[in-house]
């Protein structure tokens, strides 16, 4: 179970993962800003707290359903493509 610490790819792609996390919340806290400047000064910080947390939520929910589709041992749908073969051509 602990043999994923050892190993030189996870340290790697966790830390890319830290790095993504940072700048996507740097993001969200000048965009965020930006849009509550526009706000009158009494709903400018309850603005900030709610869209905090709201792009905190989707970003744990976005995770969350990123490992479920991650541990599928089956396809979650699959594409029909028969539509698109061209009779004289073959399948694509």
């Amino acid at each position: 179970m602990f043999e994923i610490f050892s190993s030189v790819d996870a340290w790697i792609a966790l830390i890319t993962l830290i790095f993504l996390e940072i700048v996507l919340g740097i993001d969200n806290i000048i965009f965020i800003s930006l849009a509550a400047d526009k706000l009158p000064a009494d709903q400018r910080k309850k603005a900030t707290n709610i869209g905090l947390a709201l792009a905190m939520l989707l970003r744990i929910a976005l995770l969350f359903g990123i490992s479920v589709l991650i541990s599928l041992q089956a396809p979650w749908f699959i594409f029909d493509w028969g539509w698109l073969m061209d009779p004289y051509l073959g399948s694509l």
